[in-house]
């Protein structure tokens, strides 16, 4: 049984190359290329509906009586805790699979995860079904990263990879649209349900049009290894070294931390921000939702254009405008929570900024700042360190933000009656922390091994 599942997701064994023109086979790469790339974009994003369907249910679901909201802050971490695991096992995992299917895989265990969680009402079963969609939700990115890798040249993919990275923000945006209408017209069940449809779709575009490699198409390979065996073995223990060197540099750990305080906040708006509004703002599901979204949509802009700020205002320096979009992002997340009352276009104003910020931090300083620093042959260890590091800080977020939310609640005629003082000192106290621990590393320079 084993085996058989070792060869299924075995990579794909290579066909011979046709006889046809050079410039035939240019065309079939090419669309080849596009058809993983855009296969790739739309999937991930769909992993991301999925992800966040129980963002926009958590106030029906704690006005049911069905959980706590302690219950749904440790159900969300359980997720976040699997998915630190998981992104770095199954990043060794993806590199030797075939990622057609094991990217479908992920997508339909969390989409058939959904699915089922509109007929759950066990907190116990509830929180490990999470977890386990938590776990195949990370099998998304690595298959990502490695698809591009396989199918595009060096030079090609920084850009290809620079679009694709804005996939989550497109899944955060339809999911508090799409789900958040499903919600406000059905109930919260069925926002599970709408979840689990739009993911089995994924999964359905991911099959047919995700492709393993250039050899299993009958194609020449797009990245060819060079260097004879002795210079691999020398790279191989460079490689080794490198790795070690990561894990010895304070200024990585510094900046994991410094992402970690940043995931906080991001989270909590990704996770409590439509329970916050609705709570204590008299937000209606949607509206709630539609104001979130607006955070994701601006987030996509500054992702895209992170890279294009550094490097076109700032020389390539990338401490500057982690400065200053982390003041920004500390801004919104002051108007967003210490302004009382429902003013729609202010806190559409906080969600664009916030978006904007969070958009070019997650590039900063959830690892380009820290890849920057390490030995150029370790960036996957610094994006380990930081990535690890930035989803246990999102999940003890959402523990935390569970506990504090239901501590400070009272009962005032059958109304549930909310005090965010200290979950909006939380939220924008991580904001603020994660900026002054990268201005620690203002300074750092680049190390080779």
């Amino acid at each position: 049984m084993l085996k058989h599942l070792i060869n299924f997701y075995r990579v794909s064994s290579p066909k011979p190359c046709k006889e046809e023109s050079l410039s035939s086979i240019k065309r079939r790469t090419r669309l080849l290329q596009w058809s993983t790339f855009l296969s790739a974009t739309f999937g991930y994003g769909m992993y991301y509906v999925c992800r966040l369907s129980l963002n926009v249910v958590k106030k029906p679901i704690v006005e049911e009586g069905i959980f706590s909201e302690t219950e749904l802050g440790i159900i969300g971490s359980v997720l976040f805790f699997t998915y630190a695991i998981g992104k770095f096992t199954n990043g060794f995992l993806a590199d030797r699979s075939n990622i057609n299917r094991f990217m479908t895989t992920g997508l339909l265990v969390t989409a058939l995860v959904n699915l089922a969680l509109g007929f759950t009402n066990s907190f116990i079963l509830f929180a490990v079904m999470w977890g386990i969609s938590g776990w195949f939700q990370s099998m998304g990115a690595a298959s990502c990263v490695v698809g591009l890798s396989r199918w595009f040249t060096d030079k090609e993919r920084g850009s290809y990879y620079g679009f694709w990275s804005a996939s989550h923000n497109i899944g955060e945006a339809l999911t508090f649209i799409i789900v958040a209408s499903v919600v406000s017209a059905f109930g919260w069940r069925y926002g599970f349900l709408g979840a689990g449809l739009v993911g089995l779709l994924g999964a359905a575009v991911v099959w047919q049009f995700f492709h393993d490699t250039p050899q299993s198409k009958g194609l020449p390979p797009i990245n060819i290894p060079t260097g004879d065996k002795e210079k691999q073995e020398t790279d191989k223990t460079d490689f080794n070294k490198a790795q070690k060197q990561v894990l010895m540099m304070p200024a990585i750990w510094i900046l994991a931390l410094s992402s970690a305080f940043m995931y906080i906040s991001r989270y909590a708006v990704n996770s409590w921000g439509v329970f916050y509004l609705q709570a204590q703002k008299g937000y209606n599901t949607l509206d709630a939702s539609l104001i979130i979204s607006i955070s994701s949509v601006c987030g996509i802009i500054g992702t895209m254009f992170s890279g294009v700020i550094s490097d076109k205002f700032f020389g390539g320096r990338r401490n500057i405008p982690a400065l200053i979009f982390g003041l920004m992002d500390v801004l919104a997340l002051c108007l967003f929570l210490l302004v009382p009352g429902e003013h729609f276009w202010l806190d559409a104003l906080a969600m664009v900024l916030f978006g904007l910020g969070i958009g070019v931090l997650i590039c900063f300083l959830g690892g380009l700042m820290a890849v920057d620093i390490a030995p150029r042959n370790a960036s996957g260890a610094a994006l380990g360190v930081v990535g690890i590091a930035s989803y246990i800080g999102a999940g003890l977020q959402d523990v935390m933000s569970g506990i504090l939310i239901e501590g400070n609640k009272t009962v005032v005629n059958g109304v549930d009656t909310y005090d965010f003082t200290y979950i909006n000192w939380f939220w924008i106290g991580a904001a603020i922390l994660s900026v002054l621990l990268a201005l620690l590393v203002w300074n750092a320079k680049a190390k080779d091994a």
